[in-house]
């Protein structure tokens, strides 16, 4: 995968993320990750299709999930309920869409899905084969970590 596909989620998420929290926002060692299992407890998914086909997932420890759309919604959240959900699945919404801003600006055309949030420790995100997966670990100082996976394969034109 280009590193020019993975350069504006990482913007866009420290963006998306300064404009919610006033607390400093930590980059990890991105990976490559091989398996299928979850990172953390809740995630969401959006899909890409386009020049680029594959997946965006953010996904948070429970904790993590429950401090951050407090500070998103204005409102604490103490359990993981429908307002929590629709919060995560907007995040990666807006992650998405800003990456989509700036790589659209390169010629990179896509479409990105509506996001769906899974819960659970055990939950299980396929990608399609083939399709490499970088992980983009963050941390938020006091609050925790969480990751944004970027699956994306460019299509050949025919």
């Amino acid at each position: 995968m280009k590193a020019n596909f993975i350069n504006p989620f990482v913007l866009s998420t420290i963006n998306v993320l300064a404009s919610i929290i006033d607390t400093p926002l930590g980059r990890e060692q991105l990976f490559l990750k091989e398996e299928s299992n979850p990172t953390f407890d809740i995630s969401a998914v959006i899909g890409i299709a386009g020049d680029v086909h594959g997946s965006v997932v953010l996904s948070f420890p429970r904790e993590v999930a429950l401090k951050l759309v407090s500070a998103f919604i204005g409102e604490e959240k103490t359990s993981i309920d429908d307002d929590v959900k629709d919060a995560v699945g907007e995040l990666v919404n807006i992650i998405s869409g800003g990456a989509k801003k700036e790589l659209s600006a390169s010629g990179v055309r896509f479409k990105i899905s509506i996001p769906h949030v899974v819960v659970g420790h055990d939950h299980c995100i396929k990608r399609p084969k083939n399709v490499p997966c970088i992980v983009l670990p963050f941390i938020i100082q006091d609050i925790g970590k969480f990751v944004v996976e970027v699956s994306m394969r460019e299509l050949i034109p025919t």
